[in-house]
């Protein structure tokens, strides 16, 4: 049991970490730990939602608050803020439905900061950010727990689950980015 709970530890500060420094696969880390749980201790899959949901939302915070301190000058510096183009729409979607956007944005990889940032330099107050970050964060978790259960259960060794969790998690990131640059070249 000790070992499962330094795992989960280790997923909760990698999550954490990489909705920080958006990086890190936070995605397949968390499809993984599922995936080991599936095979291991089925049980443990619902801890691994709540440490992926846990490390997401802690780190979102500290992203949040980063971006409302330090604005648009540290945005640039951390090369979070690539093209204010894009923040324009945002901050309309924003502006009109906070709470559907900010669940939907950490759903889309790719999506999660450029909303983090509109909403920060929108000034979007603390309570509807930490009210509707919660359950962005959990449902993100559970879908991709889900991902790392369904390559778990496909194949015999945990391994090889983990493995197939990863790819699916990594191969869906790229049909997403992929399907954004058709869009934003179809719109130019």
């Amino acid at each position: 049991m000790i070992s499962e709970l330094g795992a989960l530890a280790s997923l909760f500060g990698i999550v954490a970490f990489g909705a920080i420094v958006p990086i890190v696969p936070t995605g397949a880390a968390v499809s993984g730990a599922a995936a080991l749980a599936f095979h291991d201790h089925p049980l443990l899959i619902v801890l691994v939602i709540a440490a992926g949901a846990a490390g997401a939302y802690v780190g979102d915070l500290v992203m949040y608050a980063m971006c409302r301190a330090g604005g648009e000058k540290l945005a640039r510096r951390l090369r979070w803020l690539r093209d204010e183009e894009h923040l324009v729409p945002l901050k309309e979607r924003l502006q009109r439905s906070q709470i559907p956007v900010l669940l939907v944005s950490r759903l889309l990889p790719g999506g999660r900061v450029p909303v983090l940032l509109a909403a920060a330099f929108l000034g979007l107050s603390w309570r509807t950010f930490v009210v509707a970050n919660l359950p962005a964060c959990a449902l993100w978790s559970a879908v991709y727990a889900g991902i790392g259960v369904a390559g778990g259960s496909i194949f015999p060794e945990p391994w090889e689950g983990v493995v197939a969790a990863i790819i699916l998690v990594l191969v869906i990131g790229q049909l997403v980015n992929l399907v954004h640059k058709r869009r934003a070249t179809a719109n130019s």
